[in-house]
């Protein structure tokens, strides 16, 4: 790979994970605008970047600086079994969290930075389920399938010449 092509590639990560990091804010600002101290914040903004991040991998991994790059693929499919594990226990987290305390508690724990009102409530609740839930199982997914799309891109980058 020619240095303006890799150049290139460097540049475009970085667009991406700074795309990444406003859909993380916009994600979360309806819950960052409501809690001081969110209990699940890191887990979510994992969530958001795995899931981004792996779906571009899989689907774009050609036009990523990781296309030659077998050693960081080979710890890219080593990391994902322990991720897994992680982002599983978060999820279960998560759902074990709303089903034994319910979603309620979460309005009245004592980092709420203002009284949300009534009318507000059930889909302020409703979007911090649904959007956790659409990302965590997202990230499980998509750290399922990403250690399979590495051994076929190393396979097919010692097997032909021209694809990855």
């Amino acid at each position: 790979m020619s240095h303006p092509q890799l150049r290139l590639k460097l540049t475009l990560e970085l667009v991406w994970w700074v795309a990444t990091a406003i859909l993380a804010v916009l994600v979360l600002f309806p819950i960052l605008r409501v809690f001081d101290n969110y209990p699940f914040l890191f887990a979510n903004i994992l969530f958001i970047f795995i899931f981004v991040t792996f779906t571009r991998y899989i689907f774009l991994l050609k036009n990523t600086f990781l296309a030659r790059l077998t050693p960081v693929k080979l710890l890219l499919i080593a990391a994902c079994l322990p991720l897994l594990f992680y982002l599983i226990g978060q999820v279960y987290g998560f759902q074990m969290f709303l089903d034994e305390q319910g979603s309620q508690t979460l309005l009245s724990l004592k980092y709420l930075r203002e009284q949300v009102p009534v009318t507000r409530e059930s889909g302020l609740l409703g979007y911090i389920r649904t959007e956790m839930l659409f990302f965590g199982v997202g990230s499980v997914i998509t750290t399922i399938i990403m250690p399979f799309r590495m051994i076929l891109s190393i396979w097919r980058t010692y097997n032909t010449e021209d694809r990855v």
